[in-house]
């Protein structure tokens, strides 16, 4: 058995000979130095998994040796040993970027535990994680078989993204595994929509919805004299949200509120719009026609967004001045960054953010972007490297630097397909892929979400004979022609507007000055 190969430099090595015999017992080989010359000699000819250096040696000290060691060897882990607790040989070590420091006197278990956890770390938390989730995977199933309420859902998703997480950062080869239950589980909850989900929308028993937004999570903070921004970024998943969390944790007290349910569809132009009027959309389209936009109308479908959220101002009798401005690229944060004491003049300011949405299409479109972001895990990374260097990270730590609060949420999620079912539409059917909504659609029942009296659903309906049909779990739809071309075109991307867990069930934040 060979653990790895070990230098080890100290002008005292033969007074560490029992150390070194327990290293050799546990599998290491372990090559001996009595200085920091014969340290890098060493070094220089042989490939070593790990080095440990004594600080006060005579002649190249163990500081000047960690130096050159770094230069010539950046990825080799040293851990120093010293007599010293001088701070400024502390210091020092860090900040060449040692893996450990100990102070003498060291037993070997001391030794064992340093290397152990700078060489096999990934090893062994790969193998904690793989036994705690397969201990762990029973009480899952058990969780997803007995929900029976919006909250258990919740739940049982926030453990799925927990795992989904932890066994990401850890090679255990069980990701298929938690895959094949996220699938049982978005079986299961798209069952327990389809059962409640008009019940929820004509009775007052239903989870926090899209409309209900504004009313719950923003006129409170501004009833109580707060500055408020209230931030949604389109398409922003749960598991992109634990993400971004501890770069905000770093200036931000993050209370986090729960998770709430995006209307149906799962789409800008319904969640997003409902969520600013705090109506559902066949409300809209009744109250306000000249703001709501029809599938079948050319023109885009969310430049209203300012105009409800007055109107809900105006019902609720709400005096507060606000500021609205949508944040599509670099460009548009750098410019509002500029002008950010524009913002005082506002009770209370709504941004919209809309780059995850534009990455999820963008890997549908791009073959370079489907490169980066070939699965969940990728997806994420790019989320979180897009929102370290955004404008939106230092929007967010000036807002903090004045005191103002946020809410921050999004309108719907996001799911990758990858199972596709044929539907036949004619050429006023609208072209998402997870919703469908027309008078002439022809489709097998048991595969979708169907709804025939959309009003009762809180749903405009265009013509009196237009269904809504939705997809669920993975599925997308697809048309008969050219259906090969299409399933391959679209297989393997993130779409929205349907049923499933990462769709409906969406986090609300509220943030304060640390």
């Amino acid at each position: 058995m060979n653990n790895g190969l070990i230098l080890w430099a100290d002008d005292e090595i033969d007074l560490l000979k029992p150390h070194i015999l327990f290293l050799k017992q546990k599998g290491y080989e372990v090559v001996t130095v009595s200085n920091g010359r014969d340290a890098l000699d060493a070094a220089a000819s042989q490939n070593f998994d790990l080095i440990i250096l004594d600080e006060n040696m005579p002649g190249l000290s163990g500081l000047e040796t960690l130096s050159q060691i770094k230069l010539s060897s950046p990825e080799v882990p040293v851990i120093m040993i010293t007599k010293s607790e001088e701070e400024n040989i502390m210091n020092q070590a860090i900040g060449n970027k040692i893996a450990d420091y100990l102070i003498k006197p060291v037993n070997p278990n001391q030794i064992l535990l340093s290397i152990k956890k700078n060489l096999h770390s990934s090893t062994l938390v790969a193998q904690k994680t793989a036994l705690d989730y397969q201990q762990e995977f029973r009480n899952i199933s058990t969780a997803i078989n007995d929900a029976a309420s919006f909250d258990d859902w919740c739940e049982v998703y926030k453990t799925l993204v927990h795992w989904e997480l932890t066994l990401a950062s850890a090679d255990t080869n069980m990701d298929e595994l938690l895959l094949l239950q996220k699938i049982e589980a978005n079986s299961a909850f798209s069952k327990y929509v389809k059962k409640n989900y008009e019940k929820w929308v004509t009775t007052d028993s239903h989870p926090l919805m899209s409309h209900e937004i504004m009313k719950s999570k923003v006129f409170p903070l501004l009833d109580a004299g707060e500055k408020l921004f209230f931030i949604v970024i389109d398409n922003f998943r749960l598991d992109q949200w634990r993400m971004v969390k501890p770069l905000i944790s770093e200036y931000f007290t993050v209370d986090e509120d729960g998770l709430y349910c995006s209307i149906l569809p799962t789409a800008t132009q319904y969640a997003r719009n409902a969520i600013f009027s705090g109506l559902m959309p066949v409300h809209i389209s009744k109250m306000f026609p000249d703001l709501w936009v029809d599938e079948d109308e050319e023109e885009g479908k969310n430049l209203n967004e300012s105009p409800l959220i007055q109107t809900i101002l105006d019902r609720y009798r709400k005096r507060y001045s606000f500021s609205y401005n949508k944040i599509n690229d670099s460009a548009g944060g750098e410019k509002l960054l500029q002008n950010f004491a524009n913002f005082a003049n506002f009770d209370l300011n709504v941004l919209v953010v809309n780059f995850v949405d534009m990455l999820s299409h963008a890997r549908t479109e791009s073959k370079m972007i489907r490169e980066l972001a070939y699965s969940d895990a990728a997806y994420r990374a790019l989320t979180e490297s897009w929102f370290k260097h955004s404008a939106i990270s230092e929007l967010l730590k000036q807002i903090s630097e004045h005191g103002y609060r946020v809410v921050l949420t999004t309108d719907h999620g996001t799911v990758r397909v990858n199972n596709p079912v044929k539907v036949i539409g004619d050429r006023a059917t609208n072209t998402n892929l997870r919703y469908k909504l027309g008078k002439n659609l022809s489709y097998n029942p048991k595969q979708v979400y169907e709804i025939k009296r959309p009003a009762n659903f809180g749903l405009p309906a265009p013509n009196v004979s237009t269904t809504y049909i939705f997809a669920t779990n993975r599925d997308f739809f697809a048309y008969p022609n050219n259906y090969n071309y299409y399933v391959q075109y679209y297989n393997d991307t993130f779409q929205h507007g349907g049923i499933s867990l990462e769709e409906m069930i969406i986090p609300v934040v509220t943030l304060s000055k640390k």
